[in-house]
């Protein structure tokens, strides 16, 4: 474990029985720079305040006046802190986070990679960072030229035919692709019925189905991990709305037979719907309407920039096929003949040949900040820039299942060479010992834990999604990290069932957190 690996790298050796939390007592319960951490509620007291104010009137009448009888009735109960002590407590707090820029983020399935430092300069120029959703048209049109220019990458990338610019991320790019297919559907008077889910579908997938009113139906997988076509077909028939395939799948694999399933579903009168989650796999490298998807969203927060966690921020635009284009929600963006982007709001704009949109989803015209980091990663990468992303991706990740599939069961290892994720489970570890196990002793070694327990068809999954932006000597540093803690598994090293040590907190009841959270302070004076 500790030799060098091929890139130089030598992790350190841990003294023998020993814990960061261990040792003598400090003072301050600090741990060198391991800062014990209090509630701001514990630092400051309600009964000072961090900045001073001027003294009020006699009376209180100046503070009345302006107030206009809104006046506090009861103590706010908030620290008061100075400046200093404010941003010392959050600094301090931060420092317990893992994030992109303190190194490898192995967590498949939602892309967590660098993002250039230039897209986040773009998107904070005067003119995309301050603009208002309500100015009048005439004084934002720079900011609809970059989302027409942004639009028509979109299309040119995917080889669709319309986009529809203003769903917020992923799951709600699902449903308005869904909506688009019902109007279709209802336009030419079909009351189908069903969507098909394979099980290698994004878990979103038959939610937004089921969500849209549709009754969802499974379609199962191959011990390749792949969708069974000839299972597929058998269920089609005038009741099948279309088909929610993600591609590449969750196990990490390219579907082969997608043009087979799309002549298969087109036949039979319906409509493909492709989760395009993944896209940062294939970008560049395969266009989903040549495949034959008739709808597809595409998450600019994974694939073309945007750093994304603890919920957002998030878009997901969604490209139609001709079919479907029509239907696509207001508003969106379209140049006419003198060259003017025009943002179009009205369902009657019959000069833009868009008159069947099914409504709105969404208030507005979509992430601003969001578009201007996207077309920045596009324009400075280039066509061939993006297809090399792609390249990168596929090649750094499955550098990561065959460095690791001697010591981690890889179940789909067989089926050719995967996308931008390599997928594990637990098979052959020790009795007693899981993927939580070795997800929390992976914190010890200075990572975030991969995806956990997905995708569900396979037992004790770990997905992990290196993406195009590491390199090798990091990727080494993190097969030869995670090696370590598989072979510690395998051993039936009890020690995994106590981790982390490391971190600044043991580990959680779980459990008790996810039935029972504790997220509000209470003053001990006051309970």
């Amino acid at each position: 474990m500790n030799a060098p690996n091929a890139s130089g790298w030598k992790p350190g050796t841990p003294v023998e029985g020993h814990n960061a939390m261990s040792g003598p007592d400090t003072a301050t319960g600090n741990r060198a720079l391991m800062l014990e951490e209090p509630l701001i509620f514990e630092i400051g007291h309600a009964e000072t305040t961090g900045v001073d104010f001027p003294t009020p009137l006699p009376g209180g009448e100046g503070a009345k006046a302006r107030l206009a009888g809104m006046e506090r009735t009861d103590p706010i109960g908030l620290p008061g802190l100075s400046e200093p002590e404010t941003i010392r407590h959050y600094t301090r707090l931060s420092r317990q986070n893992y994030a992109i820029d303190l190194g490898l983020f192995p967590l498949g399935s939602c892309t967590m990679k660098h993002n250039p430092r230039l897209n986040e300069k773009v998107a904070r120029m005067p003119g995309f960072a301050d603009v208002h959703p309500l100015q009048p048209v005439d004084t934002v049109r720079g900011a609809l030229e970059v989302v027409n220019e942004l639009a028509h990458w979109l299309i040119d990338l995917t080889g669709m035919h319309g986009v529809a610019m203003s769903p917020k991320a992923g799951a709600h790019g699902e449903l308005c692709g869904i909506l688009c297919i019902r109007a279709a559907l209802e336009a030419r008077g079909d009351a189908r019925e069903v969507i098909l889910v394979p099980e290698s579908a994004h878990g979103t997938n038959p939610a937004t189905a089921a969500f849209a009113g549709y009754k969802v139906e499974d379609i199962p997988a191959t011990p390749e991990g792949r969708v069974d076509l000839e299972a597929l077909k058998a269920r089609l028939g005038p009741d099948v709305a279309g088909v929610m395939i993600t591609n590449p799948n969750t196990c990490g694999l390219f579907e082969p037979d997608m043009k087979a399933i799309s002549d298969a579903v087109h036949e039979a009168g319906g409509f493909v719907y492709c989760d395009g989650a993944n896209f940062n796999a294939i970008v560049g490298k395969v266009r989903p309407g040549d495949l034959g998807v008739d709808a597809m969203h595409i998450n600019l927060h994974k694939t073309f920039s945007t750093p994304h966690g603890g919920g957002g921020p998030g878009s997901g635009p969604v490209v139609l096929s001709e079919a479907l284009a029509p239907y696509g929600p207001l508003p969106f963006t379209a140049r006419d003949g003198d060259g003017v982007v025009h943002l179009v709001e009205e369902e009657n704009a019959a000069e833009f040949d868009h008159t069947r949109a099914f409504g709105r989803m969404t208030a507005f015209h979509g992430q601003m900040g969001m578009f201007t980091r996207a077309l920045a990663y596009m324009l400075s990468h280039g066509a061939d820039g993006l297809k090399q992303v792609a390249e990168d991706a596929v090649l750094n990740a499955n550098y990561v299942l065959r460095s690791l599939e001697d010591v981690l069961d890889a179940p789909f290892g067989h089926s050719g060479p995967c996308m931008h994720e390599a997928l594990f489970s637990d098979k052959g570890f020790a009795e007693g010992l899981s993927t939580l196990d070795l997800a929390k002793a992976l914190i010890d070694e200075g990572y975030h834990p991969m995806t956990m327990y997905f995708p569900l068809v396979v037992h004790g999954a770990m997905l992990v999604e290196p993406t195009e932006t590491e390199s090798k000597a990091a990727l080494d540093q993190f097969i030869m990290a995670l090696r370590s803690v598989a072979e510690r598994a395998k051993s039936g090293d009890a020690s995994l069932k106590t981790a982390p040590h490391y971190a600044p907190r043991r580990r959680l009841d779980e459990t008790q957190a996810a039935r029972k959270p504790i997220l509000a302070w209470n003053d001990p004076d006051m309970v």
